[in-house]
């Protein structure tokens, strides 16, 4: 079965081509060209994944995307593509703070769209799989089965990108690992030494599990390396 993607881009003819090239790979891909019409076509198909343009011709990507995430049940966790515009990295940003799971500035090369889709699409997958168990540390549990977090018995929310890396993390309690070997860990592949995303996304997580985010107990910044997750907790 073909996975269902959903393209809320206000381009025609970039949809067009994006719905071509990823028709050859087995997607089926849906197109809506306003992020109004794109919130309702969501919740209308459900899709595996949403392509989310930033600037849109009646409210912005970004509202699209925390619209998305404030969303009642299952498809409010549905991985969010962002395509933002080249060397503006604030937009980025803002984007992941919003709970966008990736983003790729335009213009694009198709490849990469494909590689970074498969990828996101690949992390569900693989952490819905039956040999997951759940990991615990103190008040903190994660689920991989159920793909969701508690702290204390109440839930935590993350994007499918952020409980990912929060697993990657987990996995490797007590050990120092380099932004570059974290987004290895998760995404199977190296990025850019550059690419700073990954620093927003721990303040997520941060604000998520911790009890105090601005002094974290959990999840610990190693100046000039990485981070590590300590392996002690309350």
């Amino acid at each position: 079965m073909s996975s269902q993607l959903l393209m809320i881009e206000d381009d025609a003819r970039l949809a067009s081509m994006v719905r071509e090239y990823l028709g050859q790979s087995g997607f089926e891909v849906s197109h809506a060209g306003d992020g109004l019409g794109g919130l309702t076509r969501l919740q209308e198909l459900a899709p595996d994944l949403v392509i989310l343009d930033l600037m849109l011709p009646d409210i912005d990507g970004l509202e699209v995307c925390r619209r998305i995430r404030a969303l009642p049940g299952d498809v409010a966790q549905v991985p969010v593509l962002m395509l933002t515009a080249k060397g503006d990295p604030m937009d980025r940003i803002i984007g992941l703070e919003l709970g966008a799971d990736d983003y790729l500035p335009k213009p694009f090369e198709p490849r990469e769209l494909l590689a970074r889709i498969r990828a996101i699409l690949r992390r569900r997958i693989d952490g819905a799989q039956p040999t997951a168990k759940v990991i615990r540390f103190g008040s903190l549990e994660i689920d991989r089965d159920a793909r969701s977090v508690t702290v204390s018995g109440l839930p935590s929310d993350l994007t499918s990108y952020q409980f990912d890396l929060l697993v990657a993390l987990a996995e490797r309690a007590g050990r120092v690992l380099s932004r570059d070997q974290i987004m290895e860990a998760v995404r199977g592949r190296e990025l850019e030494a550059f690419d700073r995303s990954i620093d927003v996304h721990m303040g997520r997580i941060r604000a998520a599990i911790e009890v105090d985010a601005k002094n974290p107990r959990r999840i610990l910044t190693v100046r000039g390396v990485g981070y590590v997750f300590a392996k002690q907790q309350d």
